[in-house]
């Protein structure tokens, strides 16, 4: 079967748990599942935020959706993971503290729930029935240089190192990671829109670049992922990047630009895949892989993949795929508000 094929229908008979559900992408997940699956056994959202939760059952109400459950705790708690997982098989876990300045002012906080968290999860995978687990991640994993990425890129190692101590078990981990996810809550495009108001838009750096993912791409890329996963993969996507600028421009030609500066733990450009990850990636068409060390033979022996030649990486600068200005405001009209106008 062609691995970037479509098939959704697996997920349909399975009873997931998404943690951090109430989240940007929680929620799109939740709401893409329920359209493609309306009758799937199980779907349980896990977060920490009742409010979130109130307000999400009223847009997802039990008697349309009986099969959805909220369930209050945090990754925090093993044993209340564990009871959370009680009847579950697949598990995607979107839960974490995500905010770049953020973390460099309250580290242990991002420590106690990115990486103990993860490890959290791990455990009670592992004590329960669980056979199926998707962590997400994100381009600031790749050669960390903020406190954020360092712990995702932990919770990274973590969940491809549990599959070396599953057992005999029938269960998988791996990652999807992927760069900013367009029109989620905290990111550049709300926040523009929202600042252009004032005439004026701040810009870290005129050079910036980042990767662009929507909601709906990053869904089917994590239901790809438990679908096809082997386990112990880093997945990611093949997409495009915009240049901050472009950004700015898309959403305020009349305004002013004013440079403001990085701010703590920011980079120019960011990385998806290093050229220290080369020799462990392979192409899968849609997505590449990357592979723990000394994976790569046994891995293509199960799966038809091409291995990056040279010195390979994946780079939001050096990425030959670039959004235009046009195409930009085009996604934004897609996936963020279908009435935006410039201003």
């Amino acid at each position: 079967m062609d691995i970037n094929t479509k098939q959704r229908s697996d997920i349909c008979e399975r009873s997931i748990l998404i943690t951090g559900g109430t989240g940007s992408f929680g929620k799109a997940f939740v709401r893409n599942v329920l359209d493609t699956c309306p009758h799937i056994k199980r779907l349980v959202v896990f977060s920490r935020d009742e409010l979130k939760q109130f307000e999400m059952a009223q847009e997802f109400p039990e008697s349309k959706y009986p099969a959805l459950r909220f369930f209050i705790g945090d990754v925090r708690d093993q044993n209340r993971l564990r009871r959370a997982l009680e009847g579950i098989d697949t598990v995607v876990h979107a839960a974490a503290l995500k905010q770049v300045p953020a973390a460099e002012y309250n580290p242990f906080e991002f420590i106690q729930t990115n990486i103990l968290g993860a490890q959290n999860l791990i455990e009670a995978c592992l004590d329960t029935q669980v056979k199926r687990v998707v962590a997400l991640s994100t381009d600031k994993a790749a050669a960390p240089i903020n406190l954020y990425g360092a712990t995702k890129l932990c919770s990274d190692k973590l969940f491809v190192a549990a599959n070396n101590f599953r057992g005999a078990r029938d269960l998988r981990f791996s990652v999807v990671r992927y760069g900013n996810v367009m029109g989620s809550r905290g990111s550049v495009i709300p926040f523009f829109i929202n600042q252009a108001k004032t005439g004026r838009l701040p810009i870290t750096d005129p050079q910036m670049t980042r990767f662009n993912i929507s909601l709906d791409e990053g869904v089917e890329m994590v239901c790809w992922a438990l679908e096809h996963a082997l386990g112990g993969e880093i997945f990611v996507p093949k997409i495009a990047s915009y240049r901050i600028c472009d950004v700015a421009e898309a959403i305020g030609p009349s305004c002013q630009q004013e440079i403001v500066g990085l701010r703590p733990g920011e980079k120019i450009h960011e990385e998806m895949i290093t050229p220290s990850d080369s020799p462990n990636t392979v192409d899968l068409g849609a997505y590449y892989a990357i592979l723990s060390a000394g994976k790569v033979p046994a891995y293509l022996k199960r799966r038809q993949a091409e291995v990056m030649a040279g010195e390979f990486s994946y780079n939001s600068g050096t990425n030959p795929d670039f959004l235009s200005v046009e195409d930009i405001r085009h996604l934004i009209r897609s996936h963020v508000n279908p009435e935006f106008v410039p201003v």
